[in-house]
Formats: structure tokens, C-alpha cells, sequence
């Protein structure tokens, strides 16, 4: 079994900050990339930013300068810094890992998902 669970999300002001955390646990051998993704009402989800086992990142465009994705492998967490948060940036936050485990199957897990509401 594994799981992913997000925390941080909320309410807060346009220009205002939020960091998201998200620990996977269960039975993981290793994981290989992490990421955030993001759904807005009527939306599709859409990718916010992946980072790899090595650290390489990738944002989306509308991101790109405000959010800072990290991980730490030990704990086996991912996080992601949201900085002059706009409006436009609400949307419930899922975050996702491309992980083995314990059998040796590898598959993409995501957690239950966050709301991040940014008011103008």
C-alpha cells in the first residue's frame, strides 16, 4: 500500500504566499519523479511542475518564477513554494509520484488533492 497525502493549501490574498507538502508512504522501494498538478472548476488538470529523482525541474509557463518545486528523498516528500499567488492559480493541488514499490511494480500514485483559493 502507498499513499500520498497533501497538506497546506487554504486561503490567501492575491500577492500572498503558500507552501504545499506532500509525503509518500507505504511500501516504496524507490521513486523516480514527483510532481504537482492542478484542476480548476470546469478545467482539465493541468501539470504545475515535476521535479526528478536527480532534482531536474519543470514548470508550466504560468508558473514559471513564482513556484518552486523540491523534494526531499529522504522523506521521501515533495513540496512546492507558491509565491505571489494571483487569482488565477485557484484550483484544488494534487501531487503525484512515479514510484516502484516493494514488488517491484511501478505506477503513478496521486494524492486525495489540496483546495488553494487565492481571493483578489
Amino acid at each position: 500500500q502507498v499513499q500520498l497525502v497533501e497538506s497546506g493549501g487554504g486561503l490567501v490574498q492575491a500577492g500572498g504566499s503558500l507552501r504545499l507538502s506532500c509525503p509518500a508512504s507505504g511500501n516504496i522501494f524507490t521513486i523516480n519523479a514527483m510532481g504537482w498538478y492542478r484542476q480548476a472548476p470546469g478545467k482539465q488538470r493541468e501539470l504545475v511542475a515535476q521535479i526528478t529523482s536527480g532534482g531536474s525541474t519543470n514548470y508550466a509557463d504560468s508558473v514559471k518564477g513564482r513556484f518552486t518545486i523540491s523534494r526531499d528523498n529522504a522523506k521521501n516528500t515533495v513540496y512546492l513554494q507558491m509565491n505571489s499567488l494571483k487569482p488565477e492559480d485557484t484550483a484544488v493541488y494534487y501531487c503525484n509520484a512515479d514510484l516502484v514499490d516493494f514488488t517491484l511494480t511501478r505506477r503513478l500514485y496521486w494524492g486525495q488533492g489540496t483546495q488553494v483559493t487565492v481571493s483578489s
